[in-house]
Protein backbone atom coordinates (compact mmCIF):
# COMPACT_ATOMS: atom_id res chain seq x y z
CA UNK A 1 0.00 0.00 0.00
CA UNK A 2 1.19 3.27 -1.12
CA UNK A 3 2.05 6.15 1.55
CA UNK A 4 -0.22 8.43 1.15
CA UNK A 5 1.63 12.11 0.60
CA UNK A 6 0.86 15.61 1.83
CA UNK A 7 0.28 18.85 -0.69
CA UNK A 8 3.60 20.21 0.33
CA UNK A 9 5.15 17.09 -1.44
CA UNK A 10 3.24 17.86 -4.66
CA UNK A 11 3.82 21.83 -4.47
CA UNK A 12 7.59 21.37 -3.97
CA UNK A 13 7.78 18.69 -6.78
CA UNK A 14 6.12 21.27 -9.16
CA UNK A 15 8.65 23.91 -8.57
CA UNK A 16 11.22 21.25 -8.47
CA UNK A 17 10.35 20.35 -11.82
CA UNK A 18 9.34 23.69 -12.87
CA UNK A 19 13.22 24.32 -12.22
CA UNK A 20 14.44 21.94 -13.84
CA UNK A 21 12.72 22.57 -17.33
CA UNK A 22 14.16 26.29 -16.49
CA UNK A 23 17.52 25.12 -16.73
CA UNK A 24 16.85 22.67 -19.42
CA UNK A 25 16.23 25.75 -21.55
CA UNK A 26 18.12 27.82 -20.14
CA UNK A 27 21.05 25.36 -20.61
CA UNK A 28 19.96 24.85 -24.19
CA UNK A 29 20.33 28.35 -25.07
CA UNK A 30 23.83 28.77 -23.34
CA UNK A 31 24.85 26.02 -25.54
CA UNK A 32 23.07 27.18 -28.84
CA UNK A 33 23.51 30.93 -28.37
CA UNK A 34 26.58 31.55 -26.05
CA UNK A 35 24.05 33.82 -24.02
CA UNK A 36 21.77 33.71 -21.27
CA UNK A 37 18.27 33.45 -22.24
CA UNK A 38 15.39 33.90 -19.53
CA UNK A 39 13.20 31.54 -21.61
CA UNK A 40 9.82 31.18 -21.00
CA UNK A 41 6.45 33.45 -20.05
CA UNK A 42 7.23 34.05 -16.43
CA UNK A 43 10.27 36.39 -14.80
CA UNK A 44 10.97 33.29 -12.20
CA UNK A 45 13.30 30.34 -12.82
CA UNK A 46 10.86 28.36 -13.47
CA UNK A 47 8.58 27.19 -17.01
CA UNK A 48 5.17 25.26 -15.36
CA UNK A 49 4.64 23.98 -18.40
CA UNK A 50 7.41 21.54 -17.24
CA UNK A 51 5.97 21.30 -13.57
CA UNK A 52 2.31 20.54 -14.88
CA UNK A 53 3.11 17.80 -17.40
CA UNK A 54 5.54 16.25 -15.18
CA UNK A 55 3.39 16.28 -12.26
CA UNK A 56 0.65 14.96 -14.41
CA UNK A 57 2.76 12.38 -15.47
CA UNK A 58 3.97 11.21 -12.47
CA UNK A 59 0.31 10.71 -11.01
CA UNK A 60 -0.50 9.37 -14.09
CA UNK A 61 2.48 6.43 -15.11
CA UNK A 62 4.27 5.66 -11.06
CA UNK A 63 1.44 2.83 -11.95
CA UNK A 64 3.45 1.45 -14.43
CA UNK A 65 7.19 1.77 -12.93
CA UNK A 66 7.29 -2.04 -13.73
CA UNK A 67 7.11 -1.35 -17.47
CA UNK A 68 9.64 1.58 -19.07
CA UNK A 69 8.48 0.85 -22.78
CA UNK A 70 5.11 1.77 -21.45
CA UNK A 71 6.06 5.13 -19.84
CA UNK A 72 8.36 6.21 -22.87
CA UNK A 73 5.15 6.27 -25.38
CA UNK A 74 3.03 7.45 -23.16
CA UNK A 75 5.60 10.28 -21.68
CA UNK A 76 6.45 10.61 -25.39
CA UNK A 77 2.40 11.25 -26.75
CA UNK A 78 1.03 13.46 -23.61
CA UNK A 79 4.15 15.56 -23.35
CA UNK A 80 4.19 16.33 -27.24
CA UNK A 81 0.01 16.59 -27.41
CA UNK A 82 0.77 19.41 -24.68
CA UNK A 83 3.66 21.06 -26.09
CA UNK A 84 1.51 21.59 -29.27
CA UNK A 85 -1.35 22.52 -27.41
CA UNK A 86 0.56 25.20 -25.21
CA UNK A 87 2.13 26.46 -27.89
CA UNK A 88 -1.29 26.64 -30.36
CA UNK A 89 -2.68 28.80 -26.69
CA UNK A 90 0.46 31.05 -26.34
CA UNK A 91 0.32 32.29 -29.81
CA UNK A 92 -3.56 33.37 -29.63
CA UNK A 93 -2.84 34.57 -26.46
CA UNK A 94 -0.21 37.04 -27.21
CA UNK A 95 0.67 36.99 -30.84
CA UNK A 96 3.83 35.44 -30.89
CA UNK A 97 5.72 32.49 -30.57
CA UNK A 98 7.80 31.36 -27.57
CA UNK A 99 9.30 28.39 -29.42
CA UNK A 100 9.91 27.45 -32.91
CA UNK A 101 10.73 23.93 -34.38
CA UNK A 102 9.89 24.88 -38.25
CA UNK A 103 13.34 23.97 -39.48
CA UNK A 104 13.47 20.87 -37.46
CA UNK A 105 12.77 16.92 -38.53
CA UNK A 106 9.33 16.25 -38.35
CA UNK A 107 7.54 19.01 -37.56
CA UNK A 108 3.92 20.11 -36.90
CA UNK A 109 3.09 23.54 -37.67
CA UNK A 110 6.92 24.28 -35.53
CA UNK A 111 5.14 23.63 -32.32
CA UNK A 112 6.32 20.02 -31.88
CA UNK A 113 8.88 17.82 -33.81
CA UNK A 114 10.85 14.28 -33.85
CA UNK A 115 13.63 15.15 -31.58
CA UNK A 116 11.61 17.66 -28.73
CA UNK A 117 8.68 14.28 -28.85
CA UNK A 118 11.83 11.85 -28.53
CA UNK A 119 12.76 13.83 -25.50
CA UNK A 120 9.67 13.82 -23.83
CA UNK A 121 9.88 9.90 -23.38
CA UNK A 122 13.13 9.66 -21.88
CA UNK A 123 12.26 12.43 -19.74
CA UNK A 124 9.14 10.40 -18.64
CA UNK A 125 11.54 7.77 -17.92
CA UNK A 126 13.84 9.68 -16.11
CA UNK A 127 11.39 11.79 -14.23
CA UNK A 128 9.85 8.02 -13.05
CA UNK A 129 12.69 5.76 -12.67
CA UNK A 130 15.60 8.67 -10.89
CA UNK A 131 14.32 12.14 -10.46
CA UNK A 132 10.83 10.88 -8.00
CA UNK A 133 13.24 8.60 -6.02
CA UNK A 134 15.63 11.21 -5.01
CA UNK A 135 13.35 14.08 -4.31
CA UNK A 136 11.50 11.98 -2.23
CA UNK A 137 14.31 10.90 -0.27
CA UNK A 138 15.59 14.50 0.31
CA UNK A 139 11.67 15.71 1.05
CA UNK A 140 11.47 12.60 3.91
CA UNK A 141 14.23 14.24 5.08
CA UNK A 142 13.04 17.68 5.57
CA UNK A 143 10.66 18.79 8.46
CA UNK A 144 7.14 19.19 7.80
CA UNK A 145 7.46 22.47 9.16
CA UNK A 146 10.21 23.88 6.65
CA UNK A 147 8.59 22.09 3.72
CA UNK A 148 5.74 23.51 4.04
CA UNK A 149 7.37 27.12 4.46
CA UNK A 150 9.49 26.20 1.62
CA UNK A 151 5.60 25.26 -0.49
CA UNK A 152 3.75 28.78 0.86
CA UNK A 153 6.76 30.88 -0.11
CA UNK A 154 6.84 29.51 -3.15
CA UNK A 155 3.43 29.67 -4.11
CA UNK A 156 3.57 33.35 -3.06
CA UNK A 157 6.41 34.12 -5.02
CA UNK A 158 4.98 32.50 -8.38
CA UNK A 159 1.47 34.04 -8.07
CA UNK A 160 2.77 37.39 -7.73
CA UNK A 161 5.13 36.54 -10.74
CA UNK A 162 2.34 34.81 -12.52
CA UNK A 163 0.40 38.00 -12.17
CA UNK A 164 2.69 40.35 -13.06
CA UNK A 165 3.43 38.18 -16.47
CA UNK A 166 -0.19 38.27 -17.25
CA UNK A 167 0.32 41.67 -18.06
CA UNK A 168 4.13 41.97 -18.77
CA UNK A 169 5.10 38.75 -20.29
CA UNK A 170 8.54 37.68 -20.70
CA UNK A 171 9.25 38.13 -24.55
CA UNK A 172 12.10 39.35 -26.61
CA UNK A 173 15.24 38.15 -28.77
CA UNK A 174 15.95 34.55 -27.99
CA UNK A 175 12.64 34.63 -26.51
CA UNK A 176 9.98 34.81 -28.71
CA UNK A 177 9.41 34.88 -32.24
CA UNK A 178 7.07 37.01 -34.34
CA UNK A 179 4.08 35.18 -36.22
Amino acid sequence: MEKRLSFDYYVLLFFLLSLFGWLWEVGIYLVREKHFVNRGILTGPWLPIYGAGALFLYLLLKRWKKNPLLVFVISLTICSALEYFSGFFLEKMWGVKWWDYSGMLLNLDGRICLMSCLLFGVGGIFLIFFIVPIYTALYNKISERKRLIAAITLILIFVADAAYSADFPNVGSGITYHI
